[in-house]
């Protein structure tokens, strides 16, 4: 299918943020929408990927660059800085992962092990990316929900349904996004963070949620997500993998996981296709004895 790629600008109170679209090019009146939400690693190749299957499928994809607001990303934080921080993420096996981001030490110890001097460079980037400042959990927030208006008034969309989906940063901010936002009509959580218990109640959407059971800080806290779900009467589904780990969605690195992705975009898409929107069919009886008009 022949895609409309392009980088766009919209202003939100920390200034304006960049993001990647993506619509197909020959569709005929308004779509609904999906706001891809980043990993940590920002809008990298796969999260513009994962913007150009929505696409595919019939979606205007907006992903927000959380890092660009008001100027662009600071030295640290600019793709190649980024993507030497996420080489030497994915040179430990992903079980370790939470262990090398919690023991300063040791990742210290790891990152000495890089050539040509570049331990103190990708210790900084890890920094700025794990180490956020206080309050950018909300800065990012208030991004996405720009975004969401943002969508809501584009050409290719004008007041059609609009969906959240994220990945892991971006999977907890999809979440929150639905506590805040009354405007998302559906949102999908991958292996993020669940949101406070005192939020849940707000949630006015469905909600589905990709987990890899090899990722305890995360799954840890599903059985309280679930029971404030229950106690909310909110339409979800919470499903957890097993013998997968975290970020097992993304076909860019170790962790990648094709059965448990290949599962979870079918579902998802089911998900969006029915809360965004569903098309009225007839049945095959229907279809040879048409009603006359």
């Amino acid at each position: 299918m022949e895609l409309v790629r392009e980088w766009v600008g919209y202003e939100t109170s920390s200034g304006e943020v960049t993001a990647f679209l993506a619509r197909p090019a020959c569709a005929r009146g308004p779509m609904p929408a999906i706001v891809v939400i980043q990993e940590i690693w920002g809008v990298a190749q796969h999260i513009q990927d994962i913007v150009e299957r929505f696409a595919n499928a019939g979606y205007v994809a907006l992903a927000p660059d959380l890092y660009s607001a008001g100027g662009g990303r600071p030295p640290a934080l600019q793709v190649g800085r980024i993507d030497e921080a996420k080489a030497f993420m994915d040179s430990i096996p992903p079980a370790d992962w939470m262990t090398i981001l919690s023991n300063e030490t040791l990742r210290n110890k790891e990152l000495s092990k890089l050539p040509n001097g570049e331990g103190p460079r990708v210790a900084e980037t890890m920094d700025a990316l794990f180490g956020r400042a206080s309050g950018a959990s909300s800065r990012d927030l208030e991004m996405l929900v720009s975004a969401v208006g943002f969508l809501g008034s584009h050409q290719a969309c004008e007041g059609r349904a609009i969906g959240a989906v994220g990945f892991c940063m971006g999977g907890g901010l999809s979440a929150q996004l639905a506590c805040s936002d009354a405007n998302i009509d559906a949102a999908a959580i991958f292996y993020g963070a669940s949101p406070a218990a005192d939020q849940i109640s707000k949630i006015r959407c469905p909600i589905r949620g990709f987990y890899g059971r090899n990722d305890p800080n995360i799954v840890s806290g599903l059985r309280g997500f679930a029971e404030e779900l229950e106690k909310a009467r909110i339409d979800y589904e919470l499903r957890i993998y097993p013998d997968t780990p975290h970020a097992f969605f993304n076909d860019t690195r170790p962790s990648y996981r094709q059965e448990a992705a290949r599962d979870a975009w079918a579902r998802l898409l089911a998900f969006f296709a029915v809360s965004l929107g569903s098309v009225p069919t007839v049945s095959a009886m229907e279809a040879e004895n048409p009603k006359e008009p």
